[in-house]
């Protein structure tokens, strides 16, 4: 997966780096909203199985999250940690928005 980010930075350049980074943003925005509006993201994400983001402890799990989300810095930081979860999905996004946007920027003569 890594290698594969890896290829599309080095062809596509600047391009690759701030579609990543667009998509990291607005999925780190995504999960911030969802957390501050107490949607339990640790579920949803335990339901559809994402890697790395079970835990063990339900009780104590779930206690720190609510605890956590209470807060703008702990929402902020669970939104990051969901978003690091999430890494194995937002590479193929990367990868599949990269070079229609780079054709499209390259047609509107913004990157060379």
């Amino acid at each position: 997966m890594a290698s594969r980010l890896k290829e599309i930075v080095k062809k596509y350049g600047k391009v690759a780096l701030g579609v990543h980074f667009s998509v990291s943003g607005v999925s780190i925005s995504g999960f911030y909203i969802a957390i501050k509006n107490n949607v339990d993201v640790e579920s949803l994400l335990e339901k559809y199985q994402i890697p790395w983001f079970s835990s063990d402890e339900k009780v104590s799990s779930e206690e720190k999250s609510r605890k956590l989300a209470k807060s703008a810095g702990g929402a902020l930081a669970l939104a990051v940690l969901c978003n690091k979860a999430l890494f194995p999905i937002r590479v193929p996004i990367t990868m599949a928005l990269t070079p229609p946007i780079a054709r499209f920027l390259r047609q509107r003569k913004i990157v060379g």
